[in-house]
């Protein structure tokens, strides 16, 4: 059976780099309905609304960072709190045991589709290679 928490918080301050036009801002400033699976001070994590697995939730950090060769040695909290994040998400999804696939996508031929760095965790079924 899969354990679904919806954790129920909300952000008090607004995001001092929100990308006006980006969707993952709009949804973590409140503005755009989701479901929440996960929720801390730095990310938010969430059902995927067109998923690829049975367990689709994308984790993404509450600062707006576009592509993964943005971070810098000072976001190494940040880093660690998106993947303790995943980790968790795991946990609440119920695929720990049976496995799951941690993927992000940078830039235009890596298939980023939204230019604010999310991590995708895929569970629930047997992943096929990648690539």
């Amino acid at each position: 059976m899969t354990a679904t928490r919806a954790i129920e918080t909300t952000v008090d301050e607004p995001m001092s780099n929100a990308t006006p036009n980006c969707i993952f801002c709009k949804i973590i400033a409140g503005d755009i309905p989701c479901t929440k699976v996960y929720e801390t001070d730095t990310v938010l994590a969430f059902e995927d609304i067109n998923p690829i697995a049975p367990v689709h939730v994308l984790v993404v950090p509450k600062r707006c960072i576009q592509q993964a060769d943005e971070f810098n040695a000072a976001d190494r909290e940040l880093l660690g709190d998106i993947m303790l994040a995943a980790g968790e998400v795991a946990r609440i999804k119920g695929v720990t045991e049976s496995g799951y696939r941690l993927t992000t996508n940078n830039g235009p031929q890596g298939g980023q589709e939204v230019l604010h760095l999310h991590l995708h965790v895929l569970g629930g079924r047997q992943m096929g290679r990648m690539g």
